[in-house]
């Protein structure tokens, strides 16, 4: 997408604020006019008011007022041309931004797992601040720039059409420079952008990650490599707005060159007795603001380059293909539990490196599923599969004998409640992160699924107990305090059919008795599915299955898999026998 491209599209986002433009629009026609009308006045005023020797101070009074009033009401228009383009842009934006969170939502999950975090961030907030400043600054150059080029022209013309062509003909001049000047240094806006959003993301990466850098001692390294980018941000910066900056100065050079021919052609007009002294006076005036938007729009090119880069980053994610949508079709099954069935599934992250060749596997209503094997081998992905975070290639996902891709991913979703070794919280208080899933629910309900994960007692001692506000990241809690409250959430929920994803990785063996305890009661007549890397927490799972290389090589009850002796056999006991 190139620039006029981008502008193009801005302009539609502004559209739907046509009585606010339309309103600019007038006051900038009056304001204008008001700067315009003003010198006219002067000059008439001088060679009324200028005899033989003699100034009429009589008149002044009187050409006092005029102004007066004049610039007042200019004043005020261009007040309200402020209030209005400020409010289009910062609407245009809001409206921008709204796209684009509502875009994120329904993106697939390989994007998010493709793309860092702050360079997201960086689209949300410095990518639309340029835009905000690009369309302010362009709006209020571009509508009092027309109005004033237009009068300007006019007026020129009423007073020396000889000189009036003069003037015109240094308009191309400075449009070509500046615009030579402009394709030449958007590519270098571009670039700042694109690496301003990878510092962003490795500012946000370090900082998430604080502990992990002290206890490794690689404070110094984080610094060389945040040194290296924000040197490349600071040589992107200075090139892009050094060479941004060249279309002001060369088209005033060729401004002030005309300002000086004409002069000359004035006062030789004057001398054979063409023109006064009034209407060269006023012609300058013209001539100056005929040349003003030139200049202004020069002036914040810089703006306008970061702003359409800026617009670019954003329309990039707003142009993604979102997930694939629901079947028109699909329909939303009551919630319940049915026979789940892998048929056939393949799958592959990226094209040509099969992860899942040809799985096949049927769970009964109500069983307890453990799912166990190497790291990469297919464990999770089996859950993004299930839960339709990624589409299978080929084969099918089946639940009470229907499959997935005809269910609405809402409805899908509704029947399993997760519980994944990353926590999540958000910043408000701890009642409101346990009632998460299950928003009306009680008092009495939110603290009888805290008391059955072990967390009541640890929340009690926080400042003010269930109204203690955490932050988003849940820095004032412990990790497996977080995790217990990412439990009792499930547990609130509700869910008929559940997925555990190492739930209690972070948890003291202690407490993860206790909670197993509560899981098992909360699985009972569910269908369940546990990964774990724990052994011991899955021991009493209706069915284990061992992965390797993303299909199951073994499957059985515990007691079958040890006699078996082999892959899960070898696995447990290099925890629980001693080498």
């Amino acid at each position: 997408m190139n620039g006029r491209q981008v502008w193009k599209r801005l302009i539609v986002y502004t559209a739907q604020f046509r009585s606010s433009a339309i309103l600019a629009a007038l006051c900038a026609v009056l304001s204008v006019a008001a700067s315009l009308i003003g010198p006219l006045l002067i000059a008439r005023a001088v060679d009324d008011m200028v005899g033989p020797g003699k100034v009429d101070f009589g008149a002044l009074p009187g050409l006092l007022l005029e102004l007066a009033v004049v610039f007042l009401a200019g004043s005020l228009c261009g007040w309200l041309l402020t209030y209005l383009t400020n409010r289009i842009a910062y609407q245009t934006v809001n409206r921008m931004r709204n796209e684009l969170f509502d875009k994120l939502n329904v993106l697939p999950l390989k994007f998010h797992d493709n793309h860092p975090q702050g360079d997201l961030i960086s689209r949300f907030v410095n990518d639309m601040d340029a835009v905000s400043d690009g369309l302010l600054q362009g709006f209020q150059t571009l509508l009092t720039g027309a109005v004033t080029i237009v009068g300007a022209i006019g007026l020129m013309l009423y007073i020396s059409p000889l000189m009036t062509v003069v003037v015109l003909l240094s308009a191309p001049a400075s449009y070509y420079m500046a615009r030579f000047i402009t394709t030449r240094s958007q590519k270098l806006f571009r670039d700042q952008a694109k690496i301003l959003g990878g510092l962003n993301g490795y500012v946000e990466e370090v900082v998430g990650g604080q502990k992990i850098v002290q206890a490794f001692h690689y404070e110094a390294h984080t610094y060389e490599r945040f040194e290296g980018l924000n040197e490349e941000l600071y040589r992107a910066g200075v090139h892009a707005q050094f060479y941004g900056s060249l279309s002001g100065p060369t088209t005033r050079l060729v401004n002030n060159i005309t300002f000086s021919v004409i002069a000359i052609i004035g006062c030789i007009v004057i001398i054979a007795g063409g023109l006064t002294i009034g209407d060269l006076s006023g012609f300058l005036i013209y001539s100056n603001l005929f040349a003003k938007p030139f200049n202004e729009v020069t002036g914040v090119i810089t703006q306008l380059q970061a702003a359409a880069a800026s617009a670019q980053r954003i329309f990039a994610v707003l142009d993604l293909e979102p997930e694939q949508p629901d079947a028109p079709e699909a329909f939303d099954p009551e919630p319940g539990q049915g026979m789940i069935e892998f048929d056939q599934v393949r799958f592959a992250y990226t094209s040509g490196r099969p992860l899942i060749t040809g799985f096949s596997l049927k769970v009964k209503p109500g069983t307890r599923v453990a799912i166990v094997g190497q790291t990469g081998a297919g464990k999770t992905t089996l859950v993004n599969l299930l839960m339709r975070f990624y589409d299978v290639d080929s084969g099918a996902i089946r639940i009470g004998g229907v499959d997935i891709k005809d269910m609405t991913r809402d409805s899908l979703r509704r029947n399993f409640g997760m519980v994944l070794q990353d926590t999540w919280l958000f910043g408000g208080s701890v009642r409101d992160n346990i009632a998460y899933g299950n928003p009306e629910a009680t008092d009495e309900e939110v603290i009888a699924a805290a008391k059955a994960v072990s967390a009541h007692s640890f929340i009690k001692r926080l400042p003010d107990g269930y109204d203690t506000v955490i932050s988003g990241s849940g820095d004032n809690l412990s990790q497996g305090q977080k995790q217990l409250l990412t439990i009792a959430r499930v547990l609130l929920a509700d869910p008929p059919m559940l997925i555990l994803d190492e739930a209690t990785s972070s948890i003291d063996t202690r407490t993860e008795i206790r909670i197993q305890w509560a899981f098992l009661k909360m699985m009972e007549g569910r269908t369940s599915f546990v990964i774990a890397h724990r052994l011991s927490t899955i021991r009493e799972s209706d069915l284990i299955l061992f992965m390797k290389d993303g299909d199951i090589v073994e499957s059985g009850t515990h007691e079958q898999l040890l006699r078996h002796e082999g892959y899960y056999a070898r696995l447990y006991n290099s925890q629980f026998v001693a080498v």
